[in-house]
């Protein structure tokens, strides 16, 4: 029980490794390879460097709106992605179950669900857990049990976030971050939060009121409560994601070695194969 659950947000690394990377890196018959090769070696620095138990890997549902999207139409509105990495990011989840870990990808929720869900399987037996994520919506699961790594400079160097960073950073404890977003808003998200409500104000608020819905009772944003109710909802990860089996895992170095040769990753696949021997 002493080593930690690893949970990662797959959409956060592949992005981050997409941008990270030359686009001009490619793999067998000209295809798109900067993102396999990105997160692959990501997730070998970071098994060498936590050690983990067992590796879960989130993954986003792009095919399927989520009940987010049915809540409130403007949801994550203009976001737009390169062919390119559409291509890399169908073939993660499989690179993933090549590596000996598990992917978690289930339609209508999102990779930030699935780390709640791990989260709260791996506090319920008394374990830790390491949550890698540059979505600082993933600041409410920071606990005594779990730390979040985000990362700082593209995907190389990580700052550890416990609940002490939380309430530096927002002014707010982890529980209270979705009640902070439904206020401040969340750009990258397109949630607008309450009008003329910054980050400072929206911790003011918390810190008089403790919760969202106490400040609504007592009057505050009354012309916004349904629309900011909805909005905490959808800052709220939703930790009933269903989860694939987390026992104990062993990479398969070997397995990931002949899965990304057959991709036409070459010097990764050496590299693999020289971790397995």
């Amino acid at each position: 029980m002493s080593r930690p659950l690893l949970v990662v947000d797959g959409d956060s690394l592949a992005h981050r490794a997409y941008h990270a990377l030359p686009k001009t890196f490619r793999r067998a018959e000209g295809r798109p390879g900067n993102m396999l090769l990105g997160v692959s070696n990501f997730l070998v620095r970071l098994w060498e460097s936590e050690r983990p138990r067992a590796v879960i890997v989130g993954w986003d549902t792009l095919e399927v709106p989520t009940y987010r999207h049915e809540l409130f139409t403007g949801y994550q509105g203009g976001r737009q992605f390169d062919a390119d990495l559409l291509e890399q990011l169908g073939l993660m989840p499989e690179l993933v179950r090549s590596f000996g870990f598990a992917p978690a990808k289930a339609a209508g929720y999102e990779a930030d669900d699935f780390l709640a869900a791990a989260v709260r399987s791996e506090e319920a037996r008394e374990g830790t857990a390491l949550v890698v994520t540059s979505d600082r919506d993933s600041f409410q699961l920071a606990s005594e049990q779990t730390t979040i790594l985000t990362p700082t400079r593209g995907v190389s160097e990580l700052a550890r976030i416990g609940p002490d960073e939380v309430r530096d950073r927002y002014g707010v404890d982890p529980h209270q971050v979705p009640d902070f977003i439904a206020l401040r808003g969340d750009p990258s998200d397109k949630l607008p939060g309450a009008k003329g409500v910054g980050p400072k104000t929206a911790a003011d608020v918390l810190k008089q009121y403790g919760t969202l819905e106490a400040a609504l009772e007592e009057g505050r944003f009354a012309a916004q409560a349904d629309e900011l109710r909805m909005y905490k909802r959808m800052a709220t990860l939703d930790a009933d994601a269903p989860l694939p089996p987390l026992d104990d895992q062993q990479p398969t170095w070997s397995n990931a070695s002949a899965h990304v040769r057959a991709l036409g990753l070459n010097a990764l696949a050496d590299r693999l194969a020289a971790l397995a021997a």
